[in-house]
């Protein structure tokens, strides 16, 4: 099956990563077309002027920091964005999540992994917003999966905490699989997923349960997944 055209906004300051990424998609995904800028600021405006359907970025940039850099293009656009760098601490990966990236990968990156992972986000940005609204009890998804509103009160997600919740929300009551979610963000289930969507589950307590510590509504079965709590 052919690939769709692809605009693709590169911030990164190494020249190295940036043929390797072009290159990568070039032989791939020919039909992608490359947008790139060395500096934060820059590519800031590069993504408002040209509209991207993709930006890959860099956090370590001469001029200001990759989350500056997220959060200043989340206030226009929610463009899918990979975070992509050599900061691999947990720490980072859970601000540039909680930012709005929709990936985040740590170099020195796998080509083929690259774009799979980009294939499953266009895919999932492509189909996130079918079959919503989505409600259970007093918690209504929708019309974006980012858009929660949790008894009254409007809570705002990331896409990738949205699209784990409206599969628990689709299976209110019973469990779903690592398995499942992988596939459901990512395409497919790969290794350190579980790890992943731990984070994920975590962000999503600290938004919609009272305590996170000891959740009432998303539940952890131990062997079988996820679950999201039956409405009393």
């Amino acid at each position: 099956m052919n690939k769709p055209e692809l605009t693709v906004a590169l911030i990164e300051d190494d020249n190295e990563i940036v043929e390797a990424v072009t290159l990568t998609f070039k032989i791939r995904w020919p039909q992608a077309t490359f947008l790139s800028s060395s500096s934060g600021e820059e590519g800031i405006a590069l993504v408002e002027r040209n509209n991207p359907d993709l930006v890959i970025l860099d956090l370590g940039l001469p001029d200001t920091s990759g989350f500056n850099v997220l959060k200043e293009i989340r206030r226009f656009s929610h463009v899918p964005v990979i975070i992509l760098t050599a900061r691999g601490e947990e720490a980072d990966i859970v601000r540039g999540l909680e930012l709005g990236a929709d990936e985040y990968i740590v170099k020195p990156f796998r080509q083929m992994e690259l774009l799979a992972r980009v294939k499953a986000i266009l895919r999932r940005h492509e189909s996130s917003g079918e079959e919503l609204p989505l409600t259970v009890g007093g918690m209504s998804l929708g019309p974006s999966v980012r858009d929660l509103n949790l008894n009254g009160r409007r809570v705002n997600l990331t896409r990738t905490e949205g699209i784990v919740l409206s599969q628990l929300m689709r299976n209110v009551g019973h469990p779903v699989s690592h398995s499942i979610l992988a596939k459901a963000l990512w395409g497919e289930e790969y290794p350190g997923a579980a790890e992943s969507l731990k984070v994920y589950v975590r962000h999503l307590r600290e938004k919609i349960e009272e305590n996170p510590s000891d959740p009432k509504l998303l539940l952890t079965r131990i062997g079988a997944g996820y679950q999201l709590a039956k409405p009393q």
